[in-house]
């Protein structure tokens, strides 16, 4: 647990008893490759720490065409935020890329833990302030860059998730077909 203890004080201190505190708020949670964590339609109760894998979410249109939102990889969050804050169905898959373990943390212990200890609330908002900025330089990106460009910023943020997916995944994150892709990395 010393990750997330980690994790945490990249942001806030924390004494021994204060973490051990928060870590008693969440719970341990094991998945297999290609399992889902959340499902279009689930009541989503929990947002997810992953300690160990890699996840994605993703949303799938009228058209059955599926449009990745995120990844997630060791020390990263991921829920369907919107089912998660709204206590709405989930619009949202999120499946195992890899095995994965994650801690959990309920709506409602957030919650409590926010309430209680104003560090945590101060860690949370500095966390949801940097996913809106990130969100929005996705939105900006995938709106005015180009193919090539998308390509080279992922490559340059996450290079070792090119390792860990494969170029449909990558095409699909991006915003362009596997073969678009392809045409881009032969020239």
């Amino acid at each position: 647990m010393e990750n997330l203890r980690a994790h945490f004080e990249e942001i806030i201190d924390l004494t021994d008893d204060e973490f051990a505190y928060i870590l008693s708020h969440f719970t341990i949670k094991k998945l297999k490759k290609h399992q889902f964590l959340i499902q279009k339609d689930d009541s989503v109760n929990h947002t997810y720490w992953v300690k160990k894998g890699l996840l994605k979410a993703s949303y799938t249109d009228e058209k059955e065409k599926e449009h990745i939102i995120q990844f997630a990889m060791e020390n990263w969050w991921i829920t369907d935020y919107q089912a998660y804050f709204t206590h709405t169905k989930a619009i949202f898959n999120v499946d195992c890329l890899e095995n994965t373990e994650l801690l959990c943390l309920s709506y409602e212990n957030r919650e409590k833990l926010c309430k209680e200890m104003q560090k945590v609330e101060h860690f949370f908002r500095k966390k949801a302030n940097s996913g809106f900025v990130a969100l929005q330089k996705r939105m900006i990106s995938l709106l005015s860059d180009n193919i090539k460009e998308r390509y080279e910023v992922l490559l340059a943020q996450y290079p070792n998730l090119f390792q860990r997916v494969s170029k449909t995944i990558i095409a699909s994150y991006i915003g362009v077909s596997r073969e678009s892709l392809s045409r881009l990395g032969s020239k």
